[in-house]
């Protein structure tokens, strides 16, 4: 097993990573809970899981863990219960690189007194009764696994709400290179699985070198002397999929609809404190539900090309277009955006403003990177309108770079795609590509710059992308 978690950029070969496969959960959500439980609609779970989410799972093995699925794919997609994703049977893939959620889960239950700890500390969380909290310590583990994630107890009877969420690992924390970064989840829906999460990362082996790495966000003081009503306007939260580690040197932290100024205030300080990184930039971007994190308004693709959303591009100039209709009284049509870059130096913490995205962007790839090839930018919809809010809403911005060159996106957004095609990218669907892998017509090691489109009705309506449902532990840059 690889031993050392270490992520320096959002380009580098993808070596290890956290998942979850949709669970039964996803299932339960009805329609006068979804957007209480911070989904967007309902999802038919046996369609997102196998035409979908499995091929994910079978993108992710071929280039992560290839002797997993390498000449087994028939086999693997003839098997109509899907035995191969799921961790509770023998034929489970079982990969230390593309690692389960729900595998890590069932691991640390091993231990006695982390299992006594976790029962007891979910059950006061979601409020169970004593005798509930009774049953579920005489459990299995890799069923007690189950029912801590969906709430489901085995005889099919909802115990408390699911974390539909949880597919979304990028969420529960961040590698900032040999440090972590937990997440402090913005709404109650993601409670258990950030509760979970710090359990695993706590107590598994595998992050038995990062104990005295781990950084998590705490509440001031002061916080719990304020009047209930100020208390909840006041929270610090972070959620990972508004942080990104875009070079050795340097990490983005979004301030969005998820993410609040007082988190990532204190991010910057722990971070600093402890020299994980020199520079940190804080985007500020419109706190709405259309963006919620900074992965769903841009994501890296290659040290020198970045996909993003046109109308959050260049906003200062459309600002300084538009100033003299404001003057006479006509309201802005653009968003605001703030992006405030902090440098920790020797004598002192410096600060420097980005007028633009691009601007930011432009100076990671230049001055980050010291990468002088020719910027591309990819923009959502291929900035026509109304193309480009639309696809930004089923994740256009939101890919995941396995190496640099090849990342994995959706393949509803066609004017994207177009885009991609014109800035020289190839793409290809999901199950093409795996079959001429399979045909060795194609293999992982010699592709390059493709973008592979990941079937997706029901996983868009999730409002997550192949970005979102990751969290790198381990990049070779």
């Amino acid at each position: 097993m690889i031993n050392n978690i270490f992520v320096s950029s959002e380009v580098g070969t993808l070596l290890r990573l956290i998942i979850h496969s949709p669970d039964s959960g996803l299932g339960k959500v009805v329609p006068s809970k979804a957007q209480d439980w911070l989904f967007e609609d309902i999802v038919h779970l046996e369609t997102m899981r196998r035409d979908e989410y499995d091929f994910y799972v079978k993108i992710l093995l071929y280039f992560l863990d290839k002797e997993k699925v390498k000449g087994k794919l028939d086999e693997i997609d003839a098997d109509k219960s899907r035995d191969f994703y799921k961790p509770s049977n023998k034929k489970y893939f079982n990969s230390d690189k593309v690692i389960e959620f729900e595998k890590l889960l069932s691991d640390i239950l091993e231990m006695s007194e982390v299992r006594t700890q976790l029962i007891a500390a979910v059950c006061a969380v979601e409020e169970c009764s004593y005798q509930f909290q009774n049953e579920m310590a005489q459990m299995q583990n890799i069923d007690l696994a189950r029912v801590l994630i969906t709430g489901i107890l085995p005889n099919n009877k909802m115990l408390y709400p699911p974390i539909p969420n949880l597919i979304f690992t990028r969420d529960i924390g961040i590698v900032v290179n040999d440090h972590l970064l937990l997440n402090k989840p913005a709404k109650y829906a993601r409670t258990r699985e950030s509760l979970l999460a710090k359990y695993i990362f706590f107590n598994h082996p595998m992050f038995e070198d990062l104990q005295d790495k781990i950084i998590e966000i705490t509440e001031d003081e002061n916080h719990f002397l304020l009047p209930e009503e100020e208390q909840e306007g006041r929270l610090n939260t972070l959620e990972g999929g508004d942080v990104m580690m875009v070079a050795p040197n340097h990490l983005l932290v979004g301030v969005s609809e998820r993410t609040s100024v007082e988190a990532a205030k204190q991010a910057i300080d722990l971070l600093f404190e402890k020299n994980a990184v020199q520079k940190v930039t804080i985007v500020k971007i419109p706190q709405k539900r259309d963006y919620m994190h900074i992965d769903t308004i841009f994501t890296q693709i290659k040290r020198n090309v970045w996909v993003l959303l046109g109308s959050l591009g260049r906003i200062q100039e459309e600002a300084e277009k538009q100033s003299i209709w404001q003057e006479l009284g006509q309201q802005p049509s653009y968003e605001a955006l703030t992006i405030k870059q902090f440098i920790n130096k020797d004598d002192g913490v410096k600060v420097k403003d980005f007028a633009n995205l691009e601007d930011l962007l432009s100076s990671i790839t230049k001055d980050d990177l010291n990468c002088y090839e020719p910027i591309k930018f990819i923009y959502s919809g291929n900035n026509e309108f109304p193309y480009g809010a639309r696809e930004q809403w089923t994740d256009s911005c939101n890919l995941l770079a396995i190496k640099e060159g090849i990342a994995i996106g959706y393949d509803r957004n066609d004017k994207t795609a177009e885009a991609f095609r014109e800035a020289g990218f190839q793409t290809i669907r999901a199950a093409e590509l795996l079959e001429k892998f399979e045909k060795n017509e194609l293999s992982p090691e010699s592709l390059t710059d493709t973008i592979i489109m990941l079937p997706s009705a029901e996983l868009s309506r999730a409002r997550g992308g192949s970005h979102c449902m990751s969290m790198p532990l381990l990049r070779e840059f």
